[in-house]
């Protein structure tokens, strides 16, 4: 029989349940259902969290129903792990099981106000945006989910009365899956992990739990808060479905559970995955590396509780797919998402377009780190098509990149020479020989494309003894050296970083 490892994950636009075998990484079944989003206001953005947890538990059904239907033996299944978009925040009754609010998700902007008010607070009134990041690893940011904690304390009184009266428990999206699937109300655990617990803001960066400074500075009881635990071990078991009595023993923030399917387990190797945003990861082993660029500090991944914690530098880039989105629903002028290659090549026949798009809708992640950023198209003439904005989304998408290449560079003193690339967006091959072509790095792609889900599996496989994390998958991988000439790629990324500083101080 051949031995089987679940992965749940729970992303921004879907939530997915794949089954792989174990050592192997072939995907034996999946079930796949789209998310939806809503944006109550200008630069809210919201997910009920039993919508997700019910597509969840419906991925997982259809699934197992589907390997079923083809003989498959669910007794084989060992273990499942979860992997989740970071950072967005959910509160809920621990009577009831009920959500007290909608799911804040990551790129809400609700909480600049917030920002403003604890920079506010920073001594000597220095408003130092980085005060925290001895501690945290991060900067104060509407982006990580301390401060979306905060603004519901402060917004919403009936989570303000839950919390003060111990009946609220908080968590990021695999914290709530994972209290559910393992009995909810019943005794469903309360669980994290390392690298979902170090996008809060509240958690201490080397000491790994949570920190009373950090927790006094945001007015967040501890008691609402799950426990930290490693990436991979046994949190609980399912409590009944189809999975009943299986061990959910993986949990890892998607992007860092991504660096893990990509198997970037050396000091120096990088990923970045491209989704609804765009984000790179810099393995930089035991050693935390502070960044002085804009970059964040996060944990990897922590293979078991005795094991010590595997540190990274990350890029995020709050905008990729979703401009693509946007130029398609917002301004109609891409047929489909599967059309953007075919439109932006498109641009190449007419007159040269020199358009540049900085897609700062909701302002600028790494390394600029500015709220007050808002989108902008420049050099538009009367010649340009709307092809030529299609590409210059996608240059954007590969200018993003390079920024945070380029900071990576400076922070770690060297250079990166490759890069693995994963995510939805990779299927345009256009894109990536831009990204070679912008950066002056190879692009290096692997025919696993399931690099996200296959991280949660390798993680809940490991902590039950059914996968050698450290063994190499064998797999295809797709190369896009760069063509451009060192000169051509700088005037273009000069030209990028005009676009920029337009794009600044837009909003108040």
């Amino acid at each position: 029989m051949p031995r089987l490892i679940g992965a749940i994950d729970a992303g921004t636009s879907s939530a997915r349940f794949l089954l792989f075998q174990a050592e192997t990484s072939v995907v034996v079944a999946s079930h796949q259902i789209e998310l939806k989003k809503t944006f109550p206001q200008e630069g809210w953005v919201e997910q009920d969290p039993v919508e997700l947890l019910n597509a969840v538990r419906e991925s997982i059904n259809k699934a197992i129903e589907q390997f079923q239907n083809h003989n498959g033996d669910i007794t084989g299944i060992m273990a499942v792990g979860v992997t989740n978009q970071r950072e967005s925040t959910i509160v809920w009754d621990k009577n009831t099981g009920e959500p007290l609010y909608n799911s804040i998700v990551w790129l809400d902007m609700r909480t600049t106000s917030i920002v403003e008010q604890l920079l506010d607070t920073v001594p000597n009134k220095t408003r130092n945006k980085n005060y925290l990041k001895p501690l945290c690893g991060l900067p104060l940011s509407p982006y990580f989910s301390g401060v979306k904690l905060k603004w519901l304390y402060d917004n919403v009184a009936k989570i303000k009365k839950a919390m003060d009266s111990g009946t609220c428990l908080f968590g990021t999206v695999d914290t709530w899956i994972i209290w559910n699937l393992t009995g909810g109300v019943n005794g469903g655990v309360h669980v994290t992990d390392v690298s979902n617990a170090s996008r809060t803001m509240l958690m201490n960066i080397e000491t790994l739990n949570w920190d009373p400074v950090l927790l006094k500075f945001f007015n967040i009881p501890h008691s609402i808060l799950p426990t930290i635990k490693s990436s991979s071990e046994i949190y609980g078991v399912f409590s009944d479905g189809p999975l009943k009595g299986v061990p959910l023993s993986g949990c890892v923030g998607d992007q860092q559970s991504a660096l893990i399917g990509q198997q970037c387990f050396s000091p120096g190797q990088a990923k970045a995955t491209y989704g609804t945003g765009c984000f790179l990861l810099y393995n930089t082993g035991t050693v935390k590396v502070d960044s002085t660029h804009g970059l964040l500090t996060t944990i990897a991944y922590q293979f078991g509780s005795s094991a010590p914690p595997v540190y990274a530098l990350e890029g995020s880039v709050a905008i990729a797919g979703a401009a693509f989105s946007w130029l398609r629903d917002n301004l109609n002028i891409l047929p489909s998402y599967s059309e953007t290659q075919n439109v932006a090549e498109q641009a190449d026949l007419l007159k040269e377009g020199n358009v540049y798009f900085v897609p700062a809708f909701s302002g600028l992640y790494a390394p600029y780190w500015q709220q007050d950023a808002r989108g902008v198209i420049c050099g538009i003439t009367e010649d340009t098509h709307s092809s030529h904005i299609v590409r210059a989304a996608l240059d954007a998408v590969c200018f993003q990149v390079r920024d945070v290449v380029e900071a990576m560079n400076k922070d770690y003193g060297s250079v990166l020479r490759t890069l693995q690339v994963d995510g939805g967006m990779t299927a345009n091959s256009l894109l990536m020989q831009l990204q070679a072509d912008l950066t002056g790095i190879k692009i290096l792609k692997p025919d696993m494309s399931e690099s996200t889900a296959l991280g949660a599996a390798m993680v809940a496989g490991a902590a039950v003894g059914e996968w050698n994390i450290y063994n190499r998958i064998k797999t295809g991988v797709h190369t896009w050296s760069p063509t451009f000439t060192e000169n051509e790629r700088d005037i273009r990324y000069h030209k990028w970083k005009e676009a920029i500083e337009r794009s600044l101080g837009w909003r108040n």
